[in-house]
C-alpha cells in the first residue's frame, strides 16, 4: 500500500456543490425523459418488480399456518397494498427522492449530504452510513438467491414437470443461472442493459394482466384497499400478525433502488415509471393472487376441505401458458439480480472514494454509458455468498426469513440520515422535522422489529454479514486516521524542508517530479528518500494531494487547485466526487489553465511503498491491527487506481510502525 496515496474522505467543504454529472446537466426532457423512464423500469424496479413471485405466498403462509382463511387473505392483501403506498410511494417517491445529493441518491450519498449539512464527519453519521452500506451488501446476496430460486420453482407448477422436477433439480438449475450471471459481469453489459427496460415493461403488463383476469373471478377482494382490513388483522392476530407484517415487507424490497439509481435516470423518469406503470401493475397482481386464493377457498369450503397455501403467482396463469410465465419470470429475476449486483459495484466505488474501504480495482465496462463498472473482488464475494445461501436454505420460502432484516435495517438508516438532512440542510424547524420524520421512522422500526422475530430462522445471515462489513469499515477508517496522524507527527514540515533545500541546494536534474501525498503540509516520504539516496532534485517538483469530496461530481472548473510555493515547488490539489474515478494524468494535463504546464513524457511520479508492522504502543487492538494491515496489503495498486503511466512511476519503500 502506498503511503503517499492514502486519501481519506475529506471534511465537508463550506461551499455549494455544482452537479457535474457525465450524463448532462439539468433534468432530462423530451425524448430523453421517456427513454430514461423506460430504462428505469428495468434497472430501478427489477427487484421490487419480482416481489410478487414470493411475497404474497410467504405472507399468507405466515397468516394461515392452519389453513387459508378469508380474513387472512384480505388482511395480507391490505397490508401489502398499504406497504406499497406508505413505504414506497409516500416515503421514497414523494419524500426521499427530494433529499438528493446533487442528483445522486442512496445511503452513502445521503450520508455524504448529511456530512455536508453539519460540516463534519461525525461518528454517528459514519456509523449510520457504514451500517446502511453493509446491509445493502446483504441484500446483494439474498436478492439473486431468492428471486432466481422462486422463478425456477415455478417449473413445479408446469404440467409434466412436477413429477420429476424436485428440490435438487431446482437448486442445480438456479446455480447454473446464477453462475452464468456472475461470470458475465466483467463483460461489456451496456448493450444488454438496453433490453432490460422493454423486458420489464412486458413483465409488468403481463403480471398486471393476469391480476385483472383473476380479479374478475372474485372482485370482492377489492375491499382490501380499506386499511381497516390491515389494522384489524394486526389487532386480532397478536404475534402472528407481527410475523405476517415481517413477511409482507417483502413486497417493498428494492425500494432503496429508487434513490440509489436516481443519478442515472433522474427523479422525474423514476417517479413516472412508478406511478404510471409499476405500482398499478403490482397492485393488480396482488389483487389477482388474493382473488385466486379466495376462489380456491370457496371451492375447498364447498367440498368441506381445508385449503393449504400454494404458489398463487404461477397458478394465476392457465396451464398451457405457465411455461411461458416461468421463462419470463426467469428473465425478470436475472434483470433484478443484475440491478442489485450493479448497485453493489456502485456502492463499493462510493465507499472507496468516501474512505470507508481500501482502494479496489474498478473496471469501466462501457466507454459511453455512465455507471457501467465492474469490481472483480466484490463480484466473486457476492457469488460465493449467493451459492452458500442457495445450498444452505434450498428454497425461496426458507430464504424469505433472511430477507427482510437487511432491507428494513437500511430503511431505518436512510430515514435517520434524512432527519439530519431535513434539519440541517433544508433548515426546517425541529417540530416540523419531527412531524415529517417521526411517522416514517416509526413505520420503519415497526417493520424492522417484525423482521427481527426471524433472527433464528434466517435473519442472522444479513446481521452477521452486516456486522462483519461494519467491522471492516470501522477498522479501515480508524487505522487510516491513525496512520495519517503518525505520518504527520513523525514527518518533516514541508516549509522546513524547503528552507533546508534553499540553504543547501542539491544537484538539479531536468524534468518534473510529482510526489503523491495524503498530507500536503508535510514533506512526502518519497521525496525525503529520493533526496537521501539520490541527492538530486528535479527542476520542478509538485506536491500532489487527491481529495475526495462529499459530493457525487466535482465541476471541472474546481477540479484542480495549484499554487507555486517557490522556484522549486508547486502544491497541487485535485478534487474528485465519490462517483468519480481519479485520473491524475488527465487532470494534470488540464493544469495549463492554472499556470502549470506538464509534459507527461518528462514527468516522473514518485510513490512511497509502505510496509506496516505492529508497534508496542498501538492505538488499535492487536487483532484489529492485523486486520488493518491485511486490508492495506491487499489494497489496489495506486499506479492503476490513479491511472498513472506505469513506465513513469518510481516506488520507494518505507517501513512504518503502527
Amino acid at each position: 500500500m502506498a503511503d503517499d496515496t492514502t486519501v481519506a474522505a475529506s471534511q465537508p467543504q463550506d461551499r455549494e456543490a455544482v452537479t457535474n454529472h457525465p450524463a448532462g446537466r439539468g433534468p432530462p426532457t423530451g425524448a430523453r425523459f421517456w427513454t430514461l423512464a423506460l430504462a428505469s423500469a428495468g434497472v430501478v424496479f427489477g427487484d421490487i418488480g419480482t416481489s410478487p413471485l414470493y411475497a404474497f405466498k410467504l405472507a399468507l403462509a405466515e397468516a394461515a399456518q392452519n389453513g387459508v382463511t378469508r380474513p387472512a387473505i384480505l388482511g395480507v392483501l391490505s397490508l401489502a397494498l398499504w406497504a406499497l403506498i406508505l413505504v414506497v410511494t409516500i416515503k421514497y417517491v414523494l419524500f426521499l427522492m427530494r433529499a438528493d445529493n446533487n442528483g445522486e441518491g442512496g445511503v452513502l450519498s445521503l450520508m455524504a449530504l448529511a456530512q455536508r449539512s453539519v460540516r463534519a464527519r461525525t461518528t454517528l453519521l459514519f456509523a449510520l452510513g457504514a451500517i446502511g452500506a453493509a446491509l445493502f451488501y446483504g441484500d446483494g446476496i439474498i436478492t439473486p438467491a431468492i428471486s432466481v430460486l422462486s422463478a425456477v420453482e415455478g417449473l413445479k407448477s408446469v404440467k409434466g414437470f412436477a413429477g420429476w422436477f424436485g428440490e435438487e433439480e431446482v437448486i442445480v438449475v438456479a446455480l447454473v443461472i446464477l453462475t452464468a450471471l456472475f461470470a458475465y459481469q466483467s463483460r461489456r453489459t451496456a448493450k444488454v442493459g438496453r433490453i432490460f427496460g422493454p423486458v420489464m415493461v412486458v413483465w409488468f403488463l403481463v403480471i398486471g394482466g393476469l391480476g385483472v383476469w383473476r380479479l374478475i373471478g372474485d372482485p370482492s377482494v377489492l375491499a382490501a384497499i380499506s386499511p381497516t382490513y390491515a389494522a384489524g388483522f394486526l389487532l386480532h392476530h397478536g404475534v402472528v400478525g407481527f410475523l405476517v407484517l415481517g413477511a409482507v415487507f417483502l413486497t417493498v424490497t428494492g425500494a432503496e433502488a429508487l434513490t440509489a439509481d436516481m443519478g442515472h435516470f433522474g427523479r422525474g423518469p423514476i417517479q413516472l415509471s412508478w406511478l404510471s406503470l409499476v405500482f398499478p401493475m403490482l397492485a393488480l397482481n396482488y389483487f389477482g393472487q388474493a382473488a385466486l386464493a379466495s376462489t380456491a377457498l370457496a371451492h375447498a369450503q364447498a367440498a368441506h376441505h381445508r385449503l393449504a397455501n400454494d404458489d398463487w403467482f404461477f397458478l394465476m396463469a392457465p396451464g398451457d401458458w405457465r411455461i411461458g410465465l416461468v421463462l419470463l419470470s426467469g428473465l425478470a429475476t436475472i434483470i433484478a439480480s443484475q440491478a442489485v449486483i450493479t448497485g453493489a459495484f456502485s456502492l463499493t466505488q462510493q465507499a472507496v472514494q468516501l474512505g470507508l474501504l481500501p482502494r479496489m480495482d474498478i473496471k469501466v465496462t462501457s466507454a459511453t454509458e455512465a455507471g457501467q463498472i465492474y469490481v472483480a473482488s466484490i463480484n466473486w464475494l457476492l457469488y460465493a455468498g449467493v451459492v452458500l445461501l442457495v445450498l444452505s436454505f434450498r428454497s425461496s420460502d426458507a430464504l424469505g426469513h433472511a430477507y427482510g432484516i437487511s432491507v428494513t435495517g437500511t430503511m431505518v438508516v436512510t430515514t435517520s440520515l434524512a432527519f439530519v438532512v431535513v434539519r440541517n440542510y433544508w433548515k426546517w424547524s425541529l417540530p416540523l422535522s419531527l412531524a415529517l420524520i417521526a411517522p416514517l421512522l416509526t413505520l420503519d422500526l415497526t417493520f424492522f422489529a417484525a423482521n427481527m422475530l426471524k433472527v433464528l430462522t434466517g435473519g442472522w445471515v444479513p446481521l452477521t454479514l452486516g456486522g462483519a462489513l461494519c467491522l471492516i469499515m470501522a477498522t479501515w477508517v480508524q487505522g487510516s486516521d491513525a496512520l495519517r496522524a503518525k505520518i504527520t507527527r513523525d514527518g518533516l514540515p514541508l516549509d522546513d524542508m524547503r528552507k533546508i533545500i534553499a540553504a543547501r541546494s542539491p544537484t538539479r536534474i531536468p524534468g518534473t517530479a510529482v510526489y503523491l501525498t495524503g498530507d500536503p503540509e508535510s514533506a512526502p516520504p518519497a521525496l525525503m528518500h529520493s533526496l537521501k539516496h539520490y541527492r538530486v532534485l528535479h527542476e520542478r517538483n509538485v506536491i500532489l494531494n487527491v481529495v475526495n469530496e462529499p459530493m457525487p461530481y466535482v465541476p471541472e472548473e474546481r477540479r484542480i487547485e495549484a499554487r507555486q510555493l517557490d522556484e522549486n515547488f508547486w502544491s497541487v490539489t485535485l478534487h474528485y466526487g465519490y462517483m468519480e474515478t481519479p485520473n491524475v494524468p488527465r487532470a494534470l494535463a488540464a493544469s495549463r489553465k492554472v499556470g502549470l504546464k506538464f509534459d507527461i513524457m518528462a514527468t516522473s511520479f514518485f510513490l512511497s511503498r509502505r510496509s506496516l508492522v505492529a508497534g508496542a504502543a498501538s492505538v488499535m487492538a492487536a487483532w484489529r491491527g492485523r486486520l488493518f494491515r491485511f486490508l492495506a496489503r491487499n489494497a489496489a495498486d495506486p499506479t492503476t487506481y490513479f491511472h498513472l503511466p506505469p513506465g513513469r512511476v518510481v516506488e520507494l519503500g518505507t517501513q512504518i510502525t503502527l
